[in-house]
């Protein structure tokens, strides 16, 4: 039979051609494959973004620990401060050595103070919040795909 449903090669009077599905190599009708390609680029756009989703969490994660870096630093700059006004008190009060041990004191807390500032400072950068196992695995994605497009 041919593909007019006779055996000869031109259709029967009033009777249209009834193309058969498309096939790749005997295998699956190219209706199913589009439908598999569309199933598999959902769930792989589904994947990606839980991969986000996951990476982004972690990213907070680490911003939250930044942050109490800051405030604890923050909190023993202010204790820097206290100590330093307590030198500055006991340098007006008395003209005695003492106001010297506590300038030191001071001058030693602050320091510590703002180095924790700066560590935390850099745990909060901006670049630390870029998901970058989902851009790369995008890039894997975008190359896979166009090897197939290239088939």
């Amino acid at each position: 039979m041919t593909a007019y449903g006779n055996d000869r090669d031109e259709p029967i009077r009033g009777e249209t051609l009834r193309p058969e599905p498309r096939t790749t190599g005997g295998e699956r009708p190219l209706t199913q494959l589009l439908s598999d390609l569309a199933t598999e680029t959902t769930t792989l756009v589904r994947k990606e973004v839980e991969l986000a989703r996951a990476e982004v969490s972690e990213k907070v994660g680490q911003a939250t620990a930044g942050a109490v870096s800051l405030a604890a630093g923050g909190l023993v700059a202010f204790a820097g401060l206290i100590f330093l006004l307590l030198a500055a008190v006991y340098g007006l009060t008395r003209v005695v050595p003492d106001w010297a041990a506590a300038l030191i004191v001071g001058a030693v807390v602050t320091l510590v103070g703002v180095v924790m500032l700066l560590v935390g400072k850099r745990k909060l950068s901006a670049t630390s919040f870029e998901p970058r196992r989902t851009i790369e695995t995008l890039k894997d994605d975008k190359r896979w795909a166009e090897s197939q497009l290239g088939r």
